[in-house]
């Protein structure tokens, strides 16, 4: 018997990344998992789920633990021998009325959404299968930041030539130069959750070019996108879209046909390209 598709989504016991499941429960040929930190909240948002007549399945994951993350890539290798869908949509953002020193925001947010996420992306890539689908919920506050940046960091942030190694100096430099009070002085935005989405976007080109080197018969397609301003906890009551609104572009992507070469690589919103 065939091994079934599967899908992973992180972080998905509420908000954007329950809706992920939920669609991607009605729309996607194969297994979907809800992934979560805490386990009791993730297997509750599962039941929740399963009351609605879909059939998640659940897997514990913490992608700031690195033991967490490689369990879960040795589940799935084992399992079904690798990964057709993943949606890294584990994410924090502190509240704008925290008064939390910045340089300790720089540092616990950069930490969940740029670190980890690179970690996730690092370890789970080799077990992605042919014609498979990487999908990196950023944020269009990631391109705001940007355009807040110094002329010599958007240069490098926009450039076809970064490489991780040197993507994950200037991460650590933002932090170090928030901790140290002295970012606005070095060019960077007051925003942590903004630049570690700025961050992760640019990993997205970067791994999407590396994909197209080392694997081009593969077809996998790996973009960033903005599922856009959502009720959620994160973002607040007042914001426009649903969740389920807001996992429409991230499902999109994740569902992107058998031999589409477009988009990759890219950032999306609105199920658009949109410029970086």
């Amino acid at each position: 018997m065939a091994t079934p598709k599967v899908a992973l989504v992180t972080g998905s016991n509420k908000g954007i990344g329950l809706a992920v499941v939920r669609s991607l429960c009605k729309q996607f040929t194969g297994d979907v998992y809800l992934a979560s930190r805490d386990v009791g909240r993730g297997t509750a948002a599962v039941e929740n789920l399963k009351a609605e007549g879909l059939k998640p399945l659940y897997h514990q994951l913490d992608i700031t633990d690195p033991e967490s993350v490689r369990t879960a890539r040795d589940y799935f290798q084992e399992n079904y021998g690798g990964l057709d869908v993943l949606i890294n949509n584990a994410a924090i953002a502190f509240k704008m009325a925290d008064t939390t020193p910045f340089g300790v925001q720089a540092e616990v947010t950069l930490k969940t959404n740029f670190f980890a996420t690179r970690n996730m992306c690092n370890v789970f890539l080799p077990i992605i299968k042919a014609g498979g689908r990487v999908v990196n919920v950023s944020s269009v506050m990631g391109a705001m930041a940007l355009s807040r940046c110094s002329p010599e960091l958007q240069a490098r942030f926009r450039s076809d030539d970064i490489t991780e190694e040197e993507l994950v100096g200037l991460m650590e430099r933002f932090v170090k130069e928030a901790q140290e009070g002295v970012h606005s002085e070095r060019g960077w935005p007051s925003t942590a959750y903004g630049i570690s989405k700025t961050g992760l976007t640019v990993l997205s080109r970067i791994h999407a070019r590396r994909l197209r080197q080392e694997r081009p018969q593969d077809n996998v397609l790996l973009n960033a996108c903005c599922p856009g301003w959502v009720r959620t906890d994160m973002a607040g009551p007042d914001a426009p879209k649903s969740p389920d609104e807001g996992a429409v572009t991230p499902v999109y992507l994740a569902l992107l046909l058998p031999g589409a070469e477009e988009p990759h690589g890219q950032f999306v919103s609105e199920k658009k390209v949109q410029p970086w």
